[in-house]
């Protein structure tokens, strides 16, 4: 049986080796959903398309994404032995990918070149607009589909307003490049960067990105960055960020079945 899980000290421990920072939203209950088996023996971080699996390997839990959750499209990041297997083989049929995690400094705001920055953030081609998301912007990108994910998990501005940050550029008064809050926490942000197709190899994503590090340097929130491809890893080490090493996720996609 799979309960949900109001206090997350019941789980904490089995989260212990994992220190992405959807697992602390959830934990705080920011946003995001805590769920365990109810021996406590597995237990699950939902937020987005994210789901954190810890604890022993239940399939009765990776069902339950898919059959109570109703979700189509899965990132299953696992920790502990057993998993692999599990998401790999029948019925899940995970596809099994790389990610790259970012050092998380919290409290070492130093880490960061603010003048390196501040010069990045300021190479706004002629005839685009650096904006900071607000309610406009905020509506906007909820209805665009290449950009919803700045700001989808965030059910209304209120909430986006107090835990969320980003920034856009703009053409014509047209969103083309961002970087926003996938999720916040009560410290901090994870950011989410994307460039509509046409624009790309411009270089808007970095400056968009060096932008919204100040802007979190300067309310003292932690910018926290998960790159999910070696493009993002590279952007994310060219702003001040140290690789911490490769992990394994799953993707899993039933949007046809």
């Amino acid at each position: 049986m799979i309960i949900s899980i109001d206090n997350g000290d019941s789980v904490k421990k089995l989260f212990e080796n994992q220190s992405d920072t959807v697992i602390i939203s959830c934990m705080q209950k920011i946003m995001g959903e805590l769920y365990a088996t109810d021996s406590h023996k597995t237990a699950l971080a939902h937020l987005g398309d994210f789901c954190f699996l810890a604890g022993e390997p239940d399939l009765e839990i990776v069902n339950f994404v898919f059959d109570r959750l109703n979700m189509k499209f899965v990132i299953f990041v696992p920790d502990g032995e057993g998993w692999d297997e599990l998401l790999s083989s029948e019925p899940v049929n995970g596809k099994k990918v790389i990610r790259y995690g970012l050092k998380k400094d919290f409290g070492h705001p130093e880490v960061f070149d603010r003048a390196k920055l501040t010069k990045m953030s300021e190479a706004v081609p002629e005839g685009y607009t650096l904006r900071f998301i607000d309610r406009e912007l905020y509506e906007r990108c909820r209805c665009t589909d290449w950009c919803r994910d700045w700001v989808a998990n965030f059910p209304d501005y209120e909430l986006y307003e107090k835990y969320g940050l980003g920034v856009c550029i703009m053409k014509d008064n047209e969103i083309v490049a961002g970087a926003s809050s996938f999720s916040g926490f009560e410290t901090g942000i994870e950011i989410e960067i994307d460039t509509k197709t046409d624009y790309r190899k411009k270089g808007l994503a970095r400056i968009c990105a060096a932008k919204l590090i100040l802007a979190c340097l300067d309310r003292n929130l932690y910018p926290s960055w998960d790159a999910a491809n070696t493009v993002s890893l590279h952007l994310a080490e060219s702003l001040g960020y140290t690789p911490s090493g490769e992990y394994v996720a799953y993707y899993v996609n039933r949007k046809d079945k």
